[in-house]
């Protein structure tokens, strides 16, 4: 199965698995329809799926089957969908497309935007802490406290706080390298390190697929703010050029195209190097990397 399949196969799985949990029957009583409705709409029928796809193929590496790993990568795909939400009202990104279409405050309001939101992030967590998730509740509890730190005030929620404090203003590239890290970098490095935990690894090995998620982040982040400069609106599915409209320092626009072309590269060849130790059963991690720093939306 090629990369694309493979990718498309998985996202297609996680979407079932969270058109499972959105349905509203689960739980010990109905949402309402509304939220419930803004919540779907959110998570729904959209995005490549990436981040559950690297938690899948990162498990996957210690024997975890996919079905054994598709509710810890439906909680992941929730946080990121809330962020996305939240980050596209108007009192932070204030974005009116997202994956070719209106973003949820434009296509309901912006109270339901906040709560559908906030319901995808508690959604995650109630997730995790199911059994179903993995029988041992010490995996559970680690999946969970390594999401809230990826996804809090010290990871993904801390870095769209630097985020918005630096706009309009100039930044060094270690500073801008952090508040990446923070933003983006969090919750795809918690993507590899959960896919460890499920598959109770530890020592070197849980070290390089942490070491190959942070590589991974700055490069995921670097091709974004590329294509913000270079890509096309209609394959991305959002407004380009948004980044330099809202004054944002990046890589790119400190360091120009073709050095932040030239870090790009190098951080997906370390990426690679990072799996080294897992021969062919990381082969997926290692498209993938080539995926992220060669992607055009």
């Amino acid at each position: 199965m090629t990369f694309d399949k493979k990718l498309s196969a998985i996202a297609m799985r996680v979407e079932q698995r969270l058109a499972d949990f959105l349905s509203g029957t689960r739980g010990p009583a109905a949402p309402p329809e509304k939220l419930a409705e803004a919540m779907r709409y959110a998570a729904l029928g959209g995005g490549k799926r990436l981040r559950p796809f690297l938690l899948v193929e990162s498990a996957s590496i210690f024997g975890v089957r996919l079905e054994n790993a598709l509710d810890a990568a439906a909680a992941l795909e929730c946080v990121h969908n809330y962020s996305l939400v939240h980050d596209d009202l108007p009192a932070m990104d204030n974005d009116a497309i997202r994956r070719g279409r209106d973003t949820v405050h434009i296509a309901f309001d912006e109270a339901t935007a906040i709560l559908a939101g906030d319901g995808l992030l508690t959604l995650a967590f109630e997730i995790l802490a199911a059994p179903e998730t993995h029988s041992d509740s010490a995996v559970r509890g680690e999946l969970a406290l390594g999401l809230a730190r990826a996804s809090g005030w010290a990871g993904m929620a801390g870095g769209q706080s630097l985020d918005l404090e630096a706009e309009g203003k100039s930044l060094t590239v270690d500073e801008i390298r952090r508040l990446q890290a923070l933003k983006t970098g969090a919750l795809i490095e918690y993507a590899c390190t959960a896919g460890a935990v499920l598959g109770q690894a530890i020592g070197k090995d849980r070290a390089a697929l942490e070491a190959y998620g942070r590589l991974l982040g700055q490069a995921f982040q670097l091709a974004d703010d590329l294509l913000d400069v270079t890509g096309d609106a209609a394959k991305l599915g959002k407004k380009a050029g948004k980044d330099q409209d809202a004054g944002k320092a990046t890589l790119v626009s400190t360091l120009g195209i073709e050095k932040a072309r030239a870090e790009l590269s190098r951080l997906e060849t370390e990426a690679i190097t990072t799996l080294e130790r897992f021969g062919e059963r990381a082969d997926s991690l290692r498209e993938t990397a080539r995926f992220v720093s060669h992607r055009e939306h």
